[in-house]
């Protein structure tokens, strides 16, 4: 089993930033994918981005490329989604998931990921 625990979330104002971060304990993921959706209120669970176990891949949604970056430190077990730019529209519960196998196609798919943390909340005021 992997527990994910993400932190970083708040109210922020718009055009601006926060860094999320996914601490991974209970398994070694430095060989796995690591997702990051979102869901905002009255919405499904939707894809964010995606990183490769390497980090050397990384894909994102239309809706945040340009203003989102994913990346990960497997030394401390540790995945990030810095965000910039921020918009209302980006108000949403972010979650953290990790897949056991490599990085393809489905990827933005929430049925393609293994393991999930709790969520943690961002609020983006106008």
């Amino acid at each position: 089993q992997v527990q994910l625990v993400e932190s970083g979330g708040g109210l922020v104002q718009a055009g601006g930033s926060l860094r999320l971060s996914c601490a991974a304990s209970g398994r070694t993921i430095s060989s796995y994918t690591m997702g990051w959706f979102r869901r905002a209120p009255g919405k499904e669970r939707e894809f964010v981005a995606a990183i490769s176990w390497s980090g050397g891949i990384t894909h994102y949604a239309d809706s945040v490329k340009g203003r989102f970056t994913i990346s990960r430190d497997n030394a401390k077990s540790t995945v990030y989604l810095q965000m910039n730019s921020l918009k209302p529209s980006d108000t949403a519960v972010y979650y953290c998931s990790a897949d056991i196998g490599p990085i393809s196609p489905g990827y933005t798919r929430v049925s393609r990921y293994d393991f999930w943390g709790q969520g943690t909340q961002v609020t983006v005021s106008s």
